[in-house]
């Protein structure tokens, strides 16, 4: 029953592209936050950090105008109820993450004391959120606790693919590669 992966089992174009490069600098941002602390060399890219923090939210946004016209390919038949919904909220987690996290960074620099510009790679400031004190302190907390959440769902989504690709052999991960197909 094998069969060649075709377009309509496939994701957009687009919705390939904001996935991969959404998720490389969604691994980017994890390693520099949760390892800055420790490692001088990613201290030194907080700069970089924010800055990704803020493509990533546009980014997002404009993952999920896309999403809106753009229908995902349907999920294997074969896929049990827990599957499914399992995939339904890991995808809801990820989009909320995706949003949440730039936004708590966001407000955890608007008060700084004294407040920074927050810099675009140098190229423009970003302006800075009308967020108090206590509003940026909930902020910093949320933003460590979720980071960890994020990382952790991350590790869970590549091991969900890796499923499918090395055991299931049910072409799941090949819908989201550019450029590869696979027999199922």
């Amino acid at each position: 029953m094998a069969r060649a992966t075709g377009p309509a089992d496939r994701y957009s174009t687009g919705a390939i592209w904001f996935h991969w490069v959404i998720a490389l600098l969604v691994l980017f941002n994890l390693v520099v936050g949760i390892f800055h602390e420790g490692v001088p060399a990613l201290k030194a890219l907080m700069g970089t950090h924010k800055a990704v923090g803020i493509t990533v939210l546009a980014l997002t946004l404009g993952r999920i105008a896309w999403r809106l016209g753009h229908q995902p390919p349907p999920l294997p038949a074969e896929l049990a109820g827990w599957e499914r919904t399992a995939a339904k909220a890991a995808r809801w987690a990820f989009y909320a993450l995706l949003l949440i996290m730039p936004l708590t960074g966001w407000a955890m620099v608007s008060a700084g004391d004294p407040p920074r510009p927050l810099g675009w790679f140098g190229l423009f400031d970003v302006p800075l959120l009308p967020v108090t004190k206590p509003t940026a302190g909930v902020a910093h907390d949320l933003h460590e606790v979720l980071g960890l959440l994020f990382a952790g769902l991350v590790l869970l989504h590549v091991a969900g693919a890796l499923r499918h690709h090395l055991l299931l052999k049910d072409g799941v991960l090949a819908r989201m590669i550019p450029g590869i197909t696979s027999k199922r």
